[in-house]
């Protein structure tokens, strides 16, 4: 089978695919033949060798992805072949077949294909864990959400709206701001113009920001934090922008604000029944139609090098996805 297989780390344009033998599950594991992996920003970490822990070399990358269960091993009693399955691995996606526990692994829900369904999990358990869970945010509030086009912040657009709140998409470009209109959010904010928290004020009607949603970083951050409202709390999902802020802690203090991290991984090893619950949640939300599938840009395999260009751009909208195999 093709994979893209790692044996030394580097930039993503120096990997290659190459030809590796299709895995064997064991006991308690599930073969799927990969229709779709989604990318984020850990997995070109990882490619580099730039993410806080190292994978052993050789290694496949991907780590979310959706497809079809081509065998099972012993002792797996709930997948059967030709079911239609989405999961969340820590490696191994970016190839034609994988093997994970069938614990790991999900039934896609109807009405959703399998390019949609492989950038469901990563993105929208981080967004609704730090909505629900961290923040709690309620109906009628201010939700900020920065990076708004983007996997991560399109799921919280989404979220956003379904939990009632009035959610203003902030993005750097029209088209990405347009794209997140089309998402559910009720309005758009341009953080790049110089007098963007102006603006912010007069749409919140000075009363300030209660949540903001912040997978961006750098220098907007601190600013951002700057309009909250009383007792408003600010998200920390991610540095999308490459710099890791700093922050004057007298404005929390003078906001009575909250400054609240948010990742998934810590989430899964630390709290893992409120990961399966918020996951089984979600996939049930799909399902009844109350979520919108989520909006992907798709790439074929031998053009993977393009999905990780387009994200490390950050001109993207939705989440990045490499196309395996035709969905079947």
């Amino acid at each position: 089978m093709q994979a893209v297989l790692v044996e030394r780390f580097g930039p993503v344009e120096s990997q290659r695919l190459a030809e590796v033998a299709v895995p064997e599950p064991g006991t308690g594991e599930v073969r799927i033949r990969v229709a779709a992996a989604a990318i984020g920003f850990v997995d070109g970490l990882k490619i580099q060798g730039l993410y806080q822990t190292r994978d052993p070399l050789p290694f496949i990358p991907g780590m979310e992805f959706a497809g079809v269960v081509d065998a099972v091993g012993a002792g797996v009693a709930r997948l059967a072949p030709g079911q239609r399955v989405l999961g969340l691995g820590l490696r191994g996606a970016l190839a034609e077949f994988a093997v994970y526990p069938e614990t790991a692994l999900h039934v896609v829900p109807d009405g959703l294909d399998l390019e949609q369904a492989s950038g469901l999990l990563a993105n929208y358990t981080t967004a609704l864990y730090a909505l629900s869970e961290i923040a709690q945010l309620r109906a009628g509030e201010h939700l900020l959400v920065l990076g708004a086009a983007g996997g991560t912040g399109t799921a919280a657009v989404n979220l956003g709206r379904l939990m009632g709140a009035r959610v203003i998409a902030a993005a750097s470009t029209e088209a990405k701001r347009a794209f997140a209109m089309t998402q559910g959010a009720d309005l758009a904010l341009d953080y790049t113009r110089p007098d963007w928290r102006d603006t912010l004020k007069e749409l919140t009607g000075g009363s300030g920001v209660d949540v903001i949603f912040d997978g961006v970083g750098g220098e907007i951050s601190p600013l951002a934090f700057r309009s909250l409202a009383w007792r408003g709390r600010h998200l920390v999902v991610g540095f999308a922008a490459g710099k890791i802020p700093a922050l004057p802690f007298n404005i929390a203090l003078l906001k009575g604000a909250s400054l609240m991290g948010v990742d998934l991984a810590q989430v899964r090893t630390r709290e893992p029944q409120i990961h399966a619950r918020l996951v089984t949640l979600l996939l049930r939300w799909f399902a009844e139609g109350r979520l919108r599938p989520p909006a992907v840009e798709v790439f074929d395999f031998a053009d993977f090098h393009a999905a990780f260009a387009a994200m490390a751009r950050r001109n993207a909208l939705g989440k990045m996805v490499v196309r395996i195999a035709p969905a079947a």
